[in-house]
């Protein structure tokens, strides 16, 4: 029996490395890109400056309404969305070059959860692509279900993960590592996460959690020699196997509520929420728990950067910071204005970060001092990251109006 579960951890091992060899520099794979930490490669020509006429290649009309961040490989981007009126949710395929609509899958009909936050949506986590197939989970009447679609838009395979009652909204994104992928509902019904097989929807392992709400996404992140599958939340901080779900360590620290994804220097995982207290640590990474330092800033909904020893944080409430990541010490805090729901992406040293009312603030990654690069708007709502690919920058916005529309944006030169 151990020889045969050593074989099929290899095998995972050796299949994660073959479809991380399928994406390019350039593609966007999953929630908070292909390194999961919100970076993007530096391309010259990228552009810093832009409104709803300067620097648009394109932008394309996105019926319904959803915070799904865009997700872009190859020649093509995947957005989930619902129609509120209509009562369904779907994932649109689009051209990455001219915008045009390839094709629009329904993955769900019927009655939609009751009792959204004002800010939610209906199609609020981001959709995965693995080099082969797409996953994407939704919440429809009070189920959490887990779906799987072929890259033409085929439905092929979907599981229900378990009963999903809504407080603010639902928010974690799929995980995928190896031939597992990992899908997250945690919930005041009593929570609970669990790997599929990538092709079938086959349940390989399942762990119960707490019975909180709680909207993170996994991660894997390399340390203490091994890889390790880690995300907060519940009050927990907690570390598992990817491949087995097995439980690596697990420590208290965490707010009940989280939303915003941790990020690692590899030595320290750095951790944020905000219910019922606002909180962001530094935990050492070797499963002691212990705590190199904390602080009450409040770093809700968007992840925070990490780059050269310093984090970077785009706050709820509209100030950029920086702090040493060994330390916690503040190096410097300026307002930027607005309300903050999307996490920033970082490009070389530039930060790009959309507040609620759509206006991007581009600044430097520099711990000395604050310098504001650029500051753009575009739209009059933005709650969907944006994604950087290439020279081009992808930015989902609304204009409210007579009817409020969404559109999806690429900002580059033409």
């Amino acid at each position: 029996m151990y020889r045969f579960y050593s074989i099929l951890i290899l095998f995972s091992f050796f299949s994660c490395l073959s479809a991380e060899r399928k994406f390019t520099s350039t593609d966007w794979p999953n929630w908070r890109g292909l390194t999961s930490d919100g970076q993007a490669k530096l391309v010259d020509g990228l552009p810093t400056k832009w409104s709803q006429t300067k620097n648009v290649v394109w932008k394309t009309f996105i019926p319904g309404r959803g915070h799904s961040t865009p997700t872009l490989v190859g020649n093509h981007i995947y957005l989930a969305t619902a129609d509120e009126d209509e009562m369904f949710q779907s994932v649109v395929c689009l051209n990455r070059f001219d915008g045009k609509v390839i094709w629009q899958t329904k993955v769900h009909e019927g009655q939609f959860a009751i009792g959204l936050n004002k800010h939610a949506s209906h199609a609020g986590t981001t959709v995965v692509h693995d080099g082969e197939l797409l996953y994407v989970n939704f919440v429809i009447g009070s189920q959490a279900y887990a779906s799987a679609l072929a890259l033409d838009g085929e439905l092929i395979w979907q599981k229900p993960i378990g009963k999903y009652k809504i407080h603010q909204g639902y928010g974690s994104s799929p995980m995928v590592f190896g031939n597992i992928v990992v899908f997250k509902a945690d919930t005041k019904l009593g929570g609970v996460i669990c790997g599929l097989d990538k092709k079938t929807g086959r349940e390989i392992w399942r762990q119960d959690r707490p019975k909180f709400p709680n909207y993170t996404t996994p991660v894997v992140i390399e340390s203490a020699g091994k890889k390790q599958m880690v995300f907060c939340g519940c009050e927990l901080i907690t570390s598992l196997d990817p491949l087995t779900g097995k439980k690596l360590w697990e420590v208290s620290g965490s707010t009940q509520e989280c939303v915003s994804t941790l990020v690692t220097d590899g030595t320290h995982i750095f951790v944020s929420g905000g219910w019922p207290k606002n909180h962001t640590a530094a935990i050492v990474a070797d499963g002691s728990g212990r705590v190199a330092w904390k602080n009450s800033a409040r770093v809700y909904v968007p992840s925070m950067l990490i780059r050269n020893d310093f984090l970077y944080v785009t706050m709820d409430a509209g100030f950029a910071i920086c702090w040493n990541a060994k330390t916690g010490e503040e190096q410097w805090k300026e307002r930027l204005g607005g309300t903050f729901y999307t996490s920033p992406v970082m490009v070389g040293n530039r930060i790009y970060g959309t507040n609620l009312s759509g206006k991007t603030f581009i600044f430097e990654a520099n711990p000395n001092e604050f310098k504001l690069i650029a500051a753009n708007q575009l739209g009059d709502e933005v709650y969907a990251s944006p994604i950087v690919s290439g020279d081009r920058l992808y930015l989902r916005v609304a204009f409210k109006g007579d009817e409020r529309q969404e559109f999806l944006y690429a900002i580059g030169k033409k």
